[in-house]
């Protein structure tokens, strides 16, 4: 018999994106009052703001990031401390990613001050190392969501793994708010009520715990006054388990008591449960997103109103983790890569339809989950136009379905241009929450590649396959062609390689036929696409000199293409400032790239140490070839530095040096002038990466990075 039920894949999507509609939907009310929403909105029944795009939030990022632990666990069973060398590796020294509100007053903050010290866990989470307030926080909770995802009708597998995570930051009842969300989620997969799902999370944890106990007395209110509003519950819990009553910035205990009545008085009813939850205040975000994944499982994709709930968040995730181009993600691709390690913990076999996407092409635009959209947009110059994005299984280039557009009221000539973002601006957001930056997903050397059809309704048009570079506005185009009904038709489009370029869209391009302009109230497009995505290899130069420093905020300052350990760069006349007291790191590129050549045009100022960063995987995993005390060496961080090959050279102060890296497969050859270095890394090594560059108590400018990926 499967472990894995029936419709897992269409679920698993529903939970992962009613995550992050429940986030959405809580975030602009984060912190506030019953009183003060009530005060404000009478009754929210809606997304209380509007934003350009959904900035970063520690309850989306965090998630995926830490669930990668399962994935890159150093034994066969996950532990705790994977799940704390996952965080290190991918959360940045001080910004983005968690809440850094202080250490003694944000728990993620003080948990990852104990891992880089040193600290094992659990002691970086207990009670004992971090006080009875701190360690019970409601973060323990908020991250756990793809344990449950990942373990489907199995709560006590979810249970476990959530536990372990939720040990390395935090203890006591967060520890089993953890094991309570995770096994509610895996519940959902085959309970037939929301009674039954609270039922069997509450049998997973301590029953003398006081998460237990307010979940009990939610239960017991529910049940014995049946003539009662879920504010009356809400006035209950808040007398006897408040905010007053449990000390902090975000206790997890009066937040269970929300989640646990929003579960009840919403009756089963996916959008009625996500309004009571916002409604109730405190911590809305974090609770909303966990009761949103619950409910997009139990509910499906069915009970979430497009246009309403979905079409606001447009499948799109903006993260902030330490790699740029992991940033820059969409809800299918969360989706995909939570249900490929399920199938790989349960120890079977990919269904066919899905085998390929989740394998080779997740984060390809493969429209196979309903409404899903990949976050695609479209920009044009034109007036009056209106547009829509349907998914559909009317057709499909591969599997069952694709995206249909309309574009209407166009004139002859115009041109229509859909389109995946490749990159992002600090002017394409409302905001500065949790300080997303971010490297492209797409390079000049590279191929943007779509299927496109003509509806059996649709008058024929032109269109081509596009890229933009978002700095000087250029477009690269493939061949105009015009649209037929009868065949799918692929249309690509390969950008050379090119210095400075930054690509931050890549898609099709539609126009309408010039003799189509005396058409009375303009002309109609209709288009099927599937397949959209990127190919071939990285080959370009990043010109430090031509990139800006772009500031969100007094706090929020990053250099455009490029993410940071800590410590801000400075753009000088020469190019990208790097200094430091004790170490830094900057990456740019793509966290999948194999093999390349790069190098690396720097002028080392002072300091113990001066790197260029290959195959980085994040804060604690990547190689380095340069100078470090008096020789020229290649060394590697797995979470810890240590040298693998080195020969006497004084770094060259105050002069431009060119460090050349040449990577196939384990073997590193490292270059300086006539200095040569050659490696074959047989200790697991690491097979992929983006690169960058670091310094060790001192500065040094970093004027270039020249790649080219060779596969």
């Amino acid at each position: 018999m499967s472990k894995i039920p029936s419709g897992y894949m269409e679920r698993v999507y529903a939970g992962w994106l009613g995550k992050i509609i429940g986030v959405r939907l809580g975030a602009a009310i984060e912190a506030w009052d019953f009183e003060c929403i009530r005060q404000s909105f009478g009754e929210l029944n809606d997304y209380p703001a509007w934003y350009k795009h959904f900035a970063a939030d520690d309850d989306t990022t965090g998630p995926l990031y830490l669930f990668r632990a399962l994935e890159e666990k150093k034994g066969d069973t996950l532990t705790s401390q994977d799940v704390a060398d996952a965080f290190l590796n991918y959360c940045a020294d001080g910004h983005g990613f968690i809440w850094w509100g202080g250490y003694g007053t944000s728990t993620m903050h003080n948990a990852y001050v104990n891992l880089r010290s040193g600290m094992k866990p659990p002691q970086s989470g207990a009670r004992e190392t971090n006080g009875p307030v701190l360690s019970e926080m409601i973060a323990g909770q908020i991250f756990v969501d793809p344990w449950g995802l990942v373990a489907p009708a199995n709560p006590s597998l979810a249970a476990e793994m959530a536990e372990k995570a939720a040990r390395v930051t935090h203890d006591g009842n967060s520890v089993q708010g953890a094991r309570f969300v995770a096994a509610a989620i895996s519940a959902a997969f085959a309970a037939e009520n929301i009674r039954e799902i609270i039922e069997t999370a509450l049998a997973l944890i301590d029953p003398s715990c006081d998460y237990a106990r307010v979940a009990r007395f939610v239960m017991d209110y529910y049940d014995q006054h049946p003539d009662c509003t879920w504010q009356d519950c809400f006035l209950q819990v808040k007398e006897h388990y408040g905010y007053d009553k449990y000390p902090g910035a975000t206790p997890v205990v009066p937040n269970a008591g929300v989640m646990v009545l929003s579960m009840l008085y919403g009756g089963g009813d996916f959008e009625k449960t996500l309004l009571i939850c916002a409604n109730c205040g405190w911590d809305t975000d974090c609770n909303a997103g966990n009761i949103g994944t619950i409910m997009g499982v139990l509910c499906g994709l069915d009970q979430m109103d497009y246009q309403k709930w979905r079409k606001p968040v447009n499948d799109l995730l903006i993260r902030s983790g330490v790699l740029g181009d992991m940033n820059n993600t969409d809800i299918p691709y969360g989706a995909c890569y939570i249900a490929r390690l399920a199938y790989q913990l349960a120890g079977e076999e990919i269904p066919e339809k899905w085998k390929d996407i989740l394998l080779n092409r997740s984060h390809e635009c493969h429209f196979e989950f309903p409404g899903s959209t990949h976050a695609l947009e479209v920009r044009t110059d034109g007036r009056d136009n209106t547009f829509q994005m349907i998914n559909t299984d009317e057709d499909a280039y591969s599997g069952d379905r694709c995206m249909k557009f309309f574009g209407t009221r166009l004139l002859g000539g115009q041109e229509l241009y859909l389109h995946r973002r490749t990159y992002y601006w600090k002017d394409d957001f409302s905001d500065s929450r949790y300080d997303p930056c971010f490297a492209p997903i797409f390079y000049p050397g590279q191929t943007v590649e779509a299927a496109v059809k003509l509806p059996p309704y649709s008058d024929p048009f032109y269109a081509w396959a596009y890229a933009r570079d978002g700095r000087t506005g250029k477009i690269y185009a493939g061949e105009k062609t015009l649209m037929t009904r009868e065949k799918w038709q692929v249309l690509k489009v390969t950008v050379p390689p090119g210095d400075g370029v930054i690509i931050d869209e890549a898609g099709i391009c539609m126009q309408v036929p010039f003799e189509k302009t005396g058409r009375r109230g303009g002309f109609q497009v209709q288009l099927f696409i599937d397949d959209l995505r990127f190919t071939g290899a990285a080959d370009y130069t990043l010109d430090l000199t031509r990139e800006t420093k772009e500031v969100w905020s007094a706090r929020h300052q990053d250099i455009t293409q490029v993410t940071r350990l800590k410590h801000c760069g400075e753009i000088v006349p020469h190019g990208m400032l790097m200094a430091c007291q004790e170490e830094a790191e900057w990456y740019t590129g793509c966290h999948s790239w194999r093999d390349l050549d790069a190098s690396y045009t720097l002028i080392p100022q002072e300091g113990r140490a001066h790197f260029a960063l290959f195959r980085v995987q994040g804060a604690m995993r990547s190689y380095g070839a340069g100078f470090l005390d008096g020789q020229f060496v290649i060394r590697k961080n797995d979470y810890g530095w240590r040298t693998l090959a080195a020969v006497p050279c004084d770094p060259p102060l105050g002069d431009t040096v060119t460090i050349s890296v040449s990577v196939r497969g384990n073997q590193i050859e490292a270059r300086c002038g006539g200095t040569i270095l050659r490696i074959t890394d047989e200790d697991h090594p690491l097979m992929e990466g983006a690169v960058g560059a670091g310094v060790e108590k001192g500065a040094a400018v970093l004027e270039r990075i020249r790649i080219r990926c060779v596969n």
